[in-house]
Parts: C-alpha cells; sequence; structure tokens
C-alpha cells in the first residue's frame, strides 16, 4: 500500500479530535521550511479572527493532527508526512490550512477543556470554525471542505459525524463569513462602540462613571483581584478601571459551545473562558472570577 493511502486512513483515530493522549515529543527530521510554513499560517488564522496566538504548534510523532493541553500549555501537534499527503491528494494547500484550523477551533471552542475526548458535536463546531476562517483568508467553499471530504467517514462513528454533516458544517461557517465580507464590503458593519477614558464625566468617581456607564454591559470579578473594578462593555471588551483612568486589557469572543459559550483573549491575563452561567474558568476548567 502507498504511503499516502496508509496516511490517509488514519483520520478514524486522533485526526481532528477534540482530545489526545499524544507524546508531544517532535520528530527528529522536522524540516525547517515546513515549521515555520506552518507556524505563519497559524499567525494567520489567528489573524483572521483578531486573537493573539496562545498555541505552540509542533511537529510530533503523531498519526495525523490534534488540539492537546499538556501540563497546562496548548499545542497544535501535526505529523508533517501527513499534512504534505493530504495536500498533495486534493491538490490544494488550503487541505492543511483546514486541518490546522480545524484544531484551533477545538481550543478556541473550549473542547480541550473537557477531559471526554472526541464527540460529533465539538467535531462539528470546530469545522464550522475551520470553514468560516478560511473564507476569510481567501478559500473557496471547495478549497474550504477538501480535506474533510477526502478523510471523512460517510456514518456517524461515537467520535465523528459523518462526511455531509461535515460538509455542511463547513459550508455553514464558511457562508457566514461570506455574508460578514459582503456586508463589509458595501459598507454595512455594524458600529462599535468602545470605551475610552473620554466617556467619564469628570465631576463624578471614577468608580461610579464607568459602573453606571450604558455601556457597560456586566460586571467582572477576578478572585486574584478581588478589589480591583472590570467591566464587559457591550462591544464584549474587557476594561480595567485603574488609577489612570479606563484601560482596554482584552476581547470576549464566542466559540459556538453551549457549556464555554465565551473564549478570553488579553495579552494580560492567561486564557480564560466563560461558562454558560457566567462562570470565569481557566483551561484546566478551575473557577478564577465571575459575572454579575
Amino acid at each position: 500500500m502507498k504511503k499516502t493511502t496508509i496516511l490517509l486512513s488514519l483520520l478514524v483515530a486522533p485526526l481532528l479530535g477534540a482530545q489526545a493522549t499524544t507524546s508531544i515529543a517532535a520528530t527528529n527530521t522536522t524540516s525547517t521550511a515546513t515549521t515555520v510554513g506552518a507556524r505563519d499560517i497559524v499567525k494567520e488564522i489567528i489573524d483572521v479572527v483578531g486573537l493573539k496566538p496562545r498555541f505552540e504548534l509542533q511537529a510530533a510523532n503523531i498519526e495525523n493532527a490534534a488540539a492537546v493541553i499538556y501540563n497546562g500549555r496548548r499545542y497544535i501537534l501535526y505529523n508533517e508526512d501527513f499534512m504534505a499527503a493530504i495536500n498533495n491528494a486534493v491538490h490544494t494547500d488550503w487541505a492543511g490550512v483546514s486541518i490546522l484550523a480545524h484544531e484551533i477551533g477545538h481550543h478556541l471552542n473550549g473542547h480541550t477543556l473537557s477531559r471526554a475526548g472526541s464527540n460529533p458535536a465539538d467535531e462539528l463546531e470546530a469545522d464550522e470554525f475551520s470553514g468560516f476562517v478560511l473564507r476569510k483568508m481567501g478559500a473557496s467553499l471547495a478549497e474550504a471542505q477538501a480535506a474533510i471530504n477526502l478523510l471523512s467517514e460517510e456514518h456517524t462513528s461515537a467520535t465523528h459525524p459523518g462526511r455531509n454533516y461535515r460538509l455542511a458544517s463547513i459550508s455553514k461557517g464558511w457562508r457566514n463569513a461570506d455574508s460578514q465580507l459582503m456586508a463589509s464590503a458595501q459598507g454595512q458593519q455594524p458600529a462599535r462602540t468602545e470605551i475610552t477614558p473620554r466617556t467619564a464625566t469628570r465631576q463624578q468617581p471614577q468608580a461610579q462613571r464607568v459602573s453606571e456607564s450604558r455601556y457597560v454591559l456586566s460586571r467582572v470579578h477576578f478572585s486574584s483581584a478581588p478589589d480591583e473594578e472590570f467591566y464587559l462593555t457591550n462591544s464584549l471588551q474587557l476594561v480595567h478601571n485603574t488609577g489612570n483612568g479606563l484601560k482596554v486589557i482584552g476581547k470576549l469572543t464566542k466559540t459556538n459551545n453551549s457549556n464555554y459559550p465565551f473564549y478570553l483573549d488579553s495579552e494580560y491575563l492567561e486564557p480564560l473562558f466563560v461558562t454558560a452561567k457566567g462562570m470565569v474558568v481557566n483551561q484546566q476548567g478551575q473557577r478564577v472570577g465571575y459575572l454579575t
């Protein structure tokens, strides 16, 4: 059996899974050019969704690709030979991009916080994220679906949905991004309202100005800083009320995960998620704060 065929037959194992127990020791044959190229792709994906790259991309001795948390750090692992094989098989580099986007979707949707392993619902959410990202990056719908169309099984299993469901989910994400791009091109973007120190009225104490602002959606309490004032604005920005004024320190992003519907991205804080009940948890699932 040809090597390419062997590689492409491995999808049923950990490829595109929400969690893996794979060793993250890198291969000794890692190509510098391939690794750098993969890292550039991850940066492009992260830039599309406006987040910071809080994943460590690493070529590893695994069968295909996986999103994992190891010793409290988040990784995207991939097999270089597999990535090259799938790109060659479908005659487009977008196949490899879609696989990496899918794995990043698992992290951003909070799937890797669970120890339950892969399941069809999580896979569809990661597929939708992949389709969304690839449209924003310029891929056609066929290019966004190429890898899954070739690799996925026809019928749903305990861990992965059937091919038609996955293609439909990628299409949903792709068309959502396409609608946003079309609206943007026509000047129909919704207005964004940001909180800055200029929104405050000088005659009022600073804490009162912020808490009474019509732009504030919620107060955010962090266990490690009980006396500090943090607020979530209507545009989902996390604002810190400091002695020198208001400072935007992060952004809340939707994840399409019913248990962890929001991801908080901030260069000042560790990666955090907000549960459906308003609890703020870290990537180990530990509560570190709450919203009121």
